[in-house]
This record gives C-alpha cells, structure tokens and sequence, in this order.
C-alpha cells in the first residue's frame, strides 16, 4: 500500500469513528435532555424514583463528557486530502481540431538563412471560433435527350431521398435545430431570432414543421429504445411536471402535463409523455406485466404500482431520505449530522466496492455482511423508532418528517441489502430529467399536448446520448440522414445512443 493509499484509508476509519461518537453523542444528548425534564418536574409522591433519575442522569453525562474529549482529538488528526491538480490548458483543448498554422521565422534567421539550421519547433495554442453560418448545397441533377429519338422526354437524376421531401432544410438543420431547442433550451422565437446572424431568417413555422418531423422518423429509435428497457430486469423512474396549452379550455388556457423519465442506470433514458401523474399512467408506461426491480423515490403511485404487481421489487432512494435530514439541520444539528455521517458510511462504502470492481453477486453479499450496511441501516432505524415513539421528536417538525419518510420508505430503502445491482438513489435519473426543468423556465409550457409526445422522443434521443458520452448533433445528424433511406426498419441497434458510433 502506497503512502497515499494508506492516508486515505486512515481518513476513512477516522471519519467512520467519528461518525459512530457523534450518534451516540446525539443520542446521549437527547437522553440526557428527557431525564432533566423528568428530573425536574417529577412531583412528591415519586421522590424514590427522583434519586434514580439523578443517578441515571449523573452517569450520562459523564459518559457525555469522556465521548467529547476524544471526538475532539479524532477532528485534529484528520488527515489532509489531496486535492487533483487543475488540467493545463494544453491538455482541455488536446482533442480540439488545428484549423490554422501560422510559420514565425526570426528576424536573425532571415536575415541570415544559411547560418542557421533548424532544430526544433515552439508551439503556441491560441483559441478562436467560427460563428454558425447558413451554407448552401447544391444537388445538380443532370439532365438528358436521347439522340435517336428527341420526342421522347428528357431523362433526369431522381432527387435524392430526404428527411424533407421538396423542403430545403437538410438533416443537419434540423439536428441543430432540434439541439438549440431541447439541449440548450431555447425557445424558437429566439432561435429565428438568431437565424439573421447566420445569414438568412429562418420562419418559426417551418422550425415547427422540422421538429415535428425529426419525432416523427426517430420515433421507431425511441420506440426500440423503451421496449428494451421493460424487457430488462431494473429500471429506474422519475417524472416532472410541464404545463402545456389546452386546445379544449380556451385561449390562453394551459393545462399540467408530465414527463415521465425510465431507464437502466447503464442504459438509455427514455421520457414519456402524460397528462396526469396517477397510478394508471405509470402502468401504461412500464406495461402491467414487467418483472424486476423498479426504484424511485417515495410517490404514491410507484407504492400502488408495487403493491398490485407481486413480481416487482420496488427500490427507495437513499437521497431523498436524506435530503429530508439536510432540510432538519437547523433543529439539531448535532442530531442531524450524526446521522448524515451514517448514510455517508454507506456511500464510501460503495464507492470503495466500484473502485475494487467487486462483482454483482459480491456487492449483495457485502451489503449484507456484518461490514455492510446492515448494522448502519439497523441503527437509524431504531433511532428514528425511538425518539418517534418517546415525542422527543415532533412528528410534524422537519426532523419528525424525515424521520417518518425513513421509516414509511424503509421496506424499499432496505431492499437494496437482497441486490448487488441496484445504486442507492435515483440521482443519475434525476440528473437525467433536470435538462427539462431548464427547458421548461425558458419556454414555459408546451404548445400542444401533442407537441408534449414529440418533446419526449428528442429528450430521449438526447439525454441517451450525453449519457453514453456520444455528440447528440452528430448523432441527430446522422440517424436524420439514414432512416429516410432505410428499407428495413427493424434493423435499428446501430441507431440506438447505447451503441451509436460516428462515421467518417
């Protein structure tokens, strides 16, 4: 074990001891706090129970004090962490393409050419852009008479198949279109706005028309793309509410759609559009007879969606458990950090499993184990049973309400000790739907309910494809320029973002 090594484990076990001091610092407090109120309000005809709270008390508190002192101690000699190194320039723009190379000769050297050789070259990187511009292509298709006979008509190249047809926006456009919209989230009166800087304006309407007509030809992609995420064995959901304008309810009237967001943590991500949030929407999404484990955060409806299909394994998120701690800080914070530093435990203990490549199989056996998160676990839940049960803490405070959300969720929260696969929260999905929540302050709703359904196919689309590290343009590009031409519609797992590559 390196240096290093060893003073990042030392950091560990520190940071796991002082964990488990401040819990029982936190519990002994508490403790503590309900003896005095017992001590000090106890009446005349319980004097014989008076000297037993003293010395129960008296006992407490000493233990308090020879906790504290240590814990001071284990926070000195904690060991400093290294911070990574801030890349180089020269290194962030490594992959960047060399568009230009200017030649500087010295002056001594031009003087004097025949007096010097060269021996080497100093390279000096400065950046540039090139704004977007509109480029014309042009596709001549020649034309023909026969020399034998001139009556007949002339013969002329067919045009070539496009997303378009008669259109002149070619699959590029569009892409890029499609990517200002739903991946820098600008709306299109904004982007026609735009469009004069690249040369020419381009009518809000026909953009209307290209996004629409992108859904449309990757809708097969998107449909493969949900097929195989039910035909699998774990998926992760979430879903985010957006307005959109309601045809039915007059001028101006909007109405409250959702997106729903499914996918396999290695996988793509496919959103799906709804006009309500209930129970029977999630069915319709994931299909009434999926087998597997099924994980988001504590809804009501993924609750019904596991209690009516006994094959499914639902899964909780151990962030938003925790998210309910951090909003409670400000009550206990002694309390409160103490249990933030056992679900930490939990976090670097997995962190450590990725970084050892431990298999699935050994992941569930560890999580299990009496190194694992059994005890952890265990612990937060008697705490959080106790100080309910004793009113110590307020059912209706923030510390209460997260307590409560602990227990209530703590069936799913606990399923994750039978499974080496499943992560503890849901976070990379809701880092995968948080783009829509940017799109949606910019824009502000939807235009049409239909217009919801093609939002959810290019979100797919380009969420899957950031996901596995591949250029959404590119990819859009590409895929726009294949389907038209393509006579088997079937053959599409080169088309999926998971396993896209570019070309040329």
């Amino acid at each position: 074990m390196t240096s290093m090594e060893s003073i990042l484990a030392e950091n560990q076990a520190l940071k796991a001891r002082v964990g488990e001091l401040d819990l029982l610092v936190a519990q002994l407090k508490v403790q503590i706090a309900w003896l005095k109120r017992k001590t000090y309000s106890v009446g005349k005809s319980e004097a014989a129970d008076h000297t037993q709270l003293m010395l129960e008390l008296g006992k407490l508190e000493a233990q308090l004090a020879a906790l504290e002192a240590p814990k001071k101690k284990l926070d000195e000699c904690r060991p400093v962490v290294v911070r990574a190194k801030r890349p180089l320039p020269s290194e962030v723009f490594a992959k960047l393409p060399v568009a230009d190379v200017q030649e500087i000769i010295p002056e001594e050297v031009k003087a004097e050419p025949e007096a010097y050789r060269q021996i080497g070259v100093e390279v000096t990187t400065i950046l540039d852009i090139v704004p977007p511009k509109l480029i014309k292509k042009e596709i001549h298709r020649l034309k023909f008479q026969r020399l034998d006979d001139k009556a007949l008509a002339p013969v002329v190249a067919a045009v070539p198949v496009r997303m378009v047809p008669g259109g002149y926006a070619s699959a590029g456009l569009i892409a890029y279109i499609v990517i200002l919209k739903y991946l820098r989230h600008l709306p299109l009166y904004r982007i026609e706005q735009m469009s004069v800087e690249w040369g020419a304006q381009l009518p809000r309407q026909s953009m209307v028309d290209w996004v629409r007509m992108a859904a449309e030809w990757t809708e097969v992609i998107y449909n493969r793309m949900l097929k195989e995420l039910k035909e699998g064995n774990y998926i992760q959901l979430d879903e985010t509410p957006i307005q959109y304008c309601d045809p039915d309810a007059g001028a101006g009237k909007t109405g409250l759609g959702y997106l729903w967001a499914v996918s396999h943590p290695q996988g793509d991500v496919v959103f799906d559009w709804r006009l309500s949030r209930r129970h029977g929407e999630l069915t319709k999404l994931i299909g009434p007879d999926y087998k597997g484990l099924m994980q988001s955060d504590g809804y009501g409806a993924y609750e019904a969606y596991d209690r009516t299909h006994p094959e499914v394994t639902w899964l909780g998120c151990w962030a938003h458990a925790r998210r309910g701690f951090i909003k409670a800080q400000g009550e206990n914070p002694r309390l409160v950090q103490a249990i933030l530093k056992l679900i930490g435990r939990m976090y670097r203990r997995e962190a450590d499993w990725t970084q050892k490549s431990v298999s699935v199989p050994e992941r569930a056996a560890l999580r299990a184990g009496p190194d694992g998160h059994v005890r952890t676990m265990a612990a937060l839940r008697k705490l959080a049973t106790r100080l309910l049960k004793n009113q110590t803490v307020l059912a209706k405070s923030d510390l209460g309400k997260a307590f409560t959300y602990l227990l209530n969720q703590w069936e799913p929260l606990s399923a994750h000790l039978r499974f080496g696969e499943t992560r503890l929260d849901n976070n990379q999905m809701e880092n995968a739907i948080r783009g829509t929540a940017i799109g949606k302050k910019n824009w502000l709703f939807v235009g049409h309910p239909e217009a919801g359904k093609r939002s959810a196919v290019l979100y797919s689309l380009i969420v899957s494809c950031l996901r596995h590290g591949k250029d959404p343009h590119l990819y859009l590009r590409d895929v726009l320029t294949r389907l038209p031409l393509m006579t088997n519609k079937d053959d599409l797992a080169p088309l999926l973002p998971k396993n896209w590559q570019p070309t040329g």
